[in-house]
């Protein structure tokens, strides 16, 4: 390919090639000269050249175009850092472990507290605030360590006020076990109610413990050192009519 025309030389080439044209048309606008005006090659050639001297050749603009272009393309620039930090989140209060082995029914077991099918839907009804939605929880921790899911749902809901209790809302404990810092903290409801059942068949229903006063003597002791208000008093009269509405 060759190269870009000179714009001087496309300048002159227009030039001469209307000079040439210009006798032809001055003898075309001979016979009707417009206001009197003259119409020699003189003037013409005037006007032209002051028309040609205003115009800036299409070369010289393409050929300016590419170093503005540049100019603009090719400065300098400062990337942005970008920091990104990882979400923060809350650390949960810390849990103790529990113990989740299985727990055979001894001999000394005499009571009535075995696990018993129980009605599904009048529990859950029944269940409220953070016990909500825990039915399937305690039939399950029932069948597990061999305790009627009423039982436990009777004494959760007793320790609780069925579910409203700062111990469950904020350490997730259905039963006020105690751990060796005081009350402890689980890390779902489910725990708390496996390890609740866990408790009542090793030290209370294989103990001999056959009576919710029974148990309630060793579970909620009235004038115990922890029970400054008294609530132990109510303990089993509070559970027995829990465990009597669930039947």
């Amino acid at each position: 390919m060759t190269g870009p025309v000179s714009s001087n030389w496309f300048y002159y080439m227009t030039m001469a090639s209307m000079a040439q044209a210009a006798p032809s048309i001055n003898q075309t606008n001979a016979a009707a000269p417009m206001g009197g005006m003259p119409n020699d090659n003189s003037l013409f050639m005037m006007i032209l050249n002051a028309a040609m001297q205003n115009m800036q050749p299409a070369s010289e603009q393409t050929m300016q175009m590419p170093t503005k272009l540049l100019s603009q393309t090719t400065g300098s620039f400062t990337p942005i850092q970008v920091t990104i930090k990882p979400l923060e989140t809350e650390t949960a209060p810390a849990s103790q472990a529990i113990d989740t082995r299985a727990v055979p029914t001894s001999p000394q077991d005499t009571s009535d507290f075995g696990f018993k099918p129980v009605q599904f839907i009048k529990l859950e009804n029944t269940l409220d605030g953070k016990l909500s939605g825990a039915a399937n929880h305690f039939i399950n921790a029932g069948k597990k360590y061999d305790i009627n899911p009423n039982l436990l749902s009777a004494i959760a809901i007793h320790e609780t006020g069925n579910g409203s209790s700062n111990a469950v809302n904020q350490k997730n404990n259905v039963a006020g076990m105690m751990g060796k810092n005081g009350l402890r903290s689980y890390d779902s409801i489910e725990d708390s109610i496996f390890d609740m059942a866990r408790n009542l068949r090793k030290n209370y229903l294989n103990q001999g413990k056959d009576t919710i006063a029974a148990i309630g003597a060793k579970y909620a002791p009235v004038g115990a050192a922890n029970d400054p208000t008294g609530l132990n008093n109510h303990w089993t009269q509070g559970v027995s009519k829990q465990f009597n509405n669930l039947a």
